[in-house]
């Protein structure tokens, strides 16, 4: 067919997925063995299944929502196994969290089950999941609190929760973002990226994830892959993306909200992929205050440009070089 109309096959299977999602091209078997078809007019509906309800906050349990949402949507036989497995964790999370962290009286939830992927948002109408960790924390400003929600363990309820819950929804999910106030954040694990956007505002958190119905990623080994057995399957890695934020990164300031909270980590990834230039002060306290402080933890750099690479060498004790991978 590509040769046919003179086009990649690529951009074949681009333009077959938005007829079918359309529901103009009827997909039926897979691999080789699939057979397109044109549907007749009176079918042209997208072969799309959407549901959407509104619950009270007040006594909800997640698990049962989710129940709630299988036997109308029935999962089980529009996702495969994978993909089952991953929607029920992340949706649950994201439940779970409008119930304790919101403060909301209620939340919308809707799906959406196309063809090729299942997308589920959850809305609250709270007071927002930036603002909260930003208070729970006396952060400068919901800036700062994205960073901590980076990282990983930020929670504002320690006696319930271990704060590891988006982290590893947002390792998970294909694409799952998180908009509050004037903020959205996506993590894009189709592109490995993760991006700040300014958005108009929203009261409360809306969530939304896309997962595709015959997802090959695995739950378990997500888990696995950042809480090993060698750290006794305890989460203990984690990855710090600097270049959210801004291009410059220059007091020693900004790079103790940076490290803060990062000590309960083994292993440290700090991507610098956009930043143009950091200060003698903000390097010496990430890579020789903080590092001599905690020894065993292994600091590794991404995407450095030579000038931060000479400036971070420039602070580094010797001694500690063997703990710290430039790259």
């Amino acid at each position: 067919m590509s040769n046919f109309l003179g086009i990649s096959r690529q951009a074949t299977n681009k333009h077959l997925k938005l007829l079918i999602q359309a529901g103009k091209i009827a997909k039926e078997g897979v691999t080789r063995g699939t057979v397109y078809s044109i549907t007749s007019s009176d079918k042209q509906s997208a072969p799309t299944v959407k549901r959407r309800r509104s619950y009270d906050l007040l006594n909800l349990e997640e698990d049962r929502v989710f129940q709630d949402f299988n036997q109308s949507v029935n999962f089980g036989k529009l996702l495969g196994r994978k993909a089952f497995k991953i929607t029920n964790y992340v949706f649950t999370e994201m439940v779970n969290n409008a119930i304790d962290h919101s403060v909301s009286p209620k939340c919308l939830i809707e799906v959406e089950v196309d063809q090729y992927n299942l997308i589920c948002k959850v809305r609250d109408f709270g007071i927002g999941i930036f603002y909260s960790i930003f208070k729970k924390f006396a952060l400068s400003d919901e800036y700062d609190a994205i960073g901590e929600l980076i990282k990983g363990k930020a929670t504002t309820m320690k006696e319930k929760h271990t704060g590891e819950g988006i982290f590893f929804s947002s390792k998970t999910a294909d694409v799952i973002s998180f908009r509050s106030h004037n903020t959205k954040l996506i993590f894009d694990n189709l592109i490995h990226d993760t991006i700040v956007e300014e958005t108009k505002h929203l009261k409360g958190t809306e969530v939304i994830f896309r997962i595709k119905r015959r997802s090959k990623r695995e739950l378990a080994d997500i888990f696995f892959q950042y809480a090993p057995e060698e750290y006794d399957y305890k989460f203990n890695k984690t990855k710090v993306v600097v270049k959210l934020f801004k291009e410059d990164y220059i007091s020693r300031s900004e790079a103790k909200r940076m490290v803060s909270r990062l000590d309960q980590f083994r292993e440290i990834i700090l991507d610098f992929k956009g930043v143009r230039s950091i200060g003698q002060g903000f390097a010496d306290e990430v890579f020789r205050v903080f590092q001599n402080r905690h020894p065993r933890i292994i600091i590794q750099t991404e995407n450095l440009l030579p000038s931060i690479s000479a400036v971070i060498n420039h602070v580094v004790d010797n001694r500690r070089k063997s703990r710290l991978t430039i790259g």
